[in-house]
């Protein structure tokens, strides 16, 4: 059993490596930092392969997938990801670009390359890292929650194509509030309100997708937040996320 799991160098992707190898599976683990994902492997009780790969380079995604598709892999989690504080204006636009590499294009891609695989075999399971970000708009980080946006919908809509086909094949997205990872700092912001640890999000990730759930969510301040974007107007969650950024810079430049 082998399972594929992208940004595996820290956060949520570490510890869900550490927890499947656990589990039995042998991991497949990508990130750009050789030195963290040789800890990881070090950490991880079975086989771990290491593969150096930037996401945000569409070539090296697709030239991993060719190397290792050949493989027996069951579950691909789609970790990788990351978002900048900051005006839209004033972010580098090649950050951006990064930003949609990253959390769209590379998600898309190897979704799309895995999935066809898993479906031939009628087997397989697919775990998106998505967020409640991707619930409302973002001001003041708004290429992030509108990169989460996008893979809470493609997710959802691969999944009732998955169902109408009949197909034994599952994909899930897991969506957590604030977890305390690296994220925090190549974002530049500090959170308001605590947050869970990176082995919690990855236990509950886990369970979730096992259990075949469309949406994961870690904890009831999650969940409670969902529903408030399903009955607050757009406005009012605008205008609240932005005041939550905003309060997150003027912390930052204190």
């Amino acid at each position: 059993m082998k399972a594929v799991v992208t940004g595996a160098s820290s956060g949520i992707g570490y510890e869900i490596a550490i927890q499947l190898s656990e589990m039995g599976y042998d991991i497949i683990a990508l990130a750009r930092n050789k030195e963290k994902l040789e800890k990881l492997k070090k950490a991880c009780n079975g086989n771990v392969e290491i593969y150096i790969v930037d996401l945000s380079k569409e070539k090296e995604t697709i030239e991993f997938y060719n190397t290792v598709k050949s493989e027996e892999i069951e579950i691909l989690v789609n970790n990788a990801g990351f978002g900048k504080h900051g005006s839209f204006e004033e972010i580098e636009l090649q950050s951006q670009m990064d930003m949609i590499e990253v959390n769209i294009k590379a998600v898309t891609t190897l979704t799309k390359l895995f999935l066809e695989d898993m479906k031939k075999k009628n087997k397989g399971k697919i775990l998106n890292i998505g967020s409640i970000s991707g619930f409302m708009p973002g001001p003041l980080m708004a290429e992030y929650y509108a990169t989460k946006a996008y893979i809470y919908r493609l997710t959802t809509a691969i999944r009732k194509e998955l169902k109408k086909e009949k197909s034994k094949v599952n994909i899930s997205i897991c969506c957590p509030g604030p977890v305390d990872t690296g994220f925090n700092k190549v974002a530049n912001v500090k959170f308001s309100i605590k947050a869970k640890s990176s082995e919690y999000v990855a236990q509950k990730a886990i369970r979730g997708l096992f259990k075949n759930k469309k949406v994961i969510y870690p904890g009831v301040q999650e969940k409670a937040i969902r529903i408030l974007t399903t009955i607050l107007p757009e406005e009012i969650l605008s205008e609240s996320a932005y005041n939550i950024q905003r309060r997150k810079r003027k912390y930052n430049h204190l």
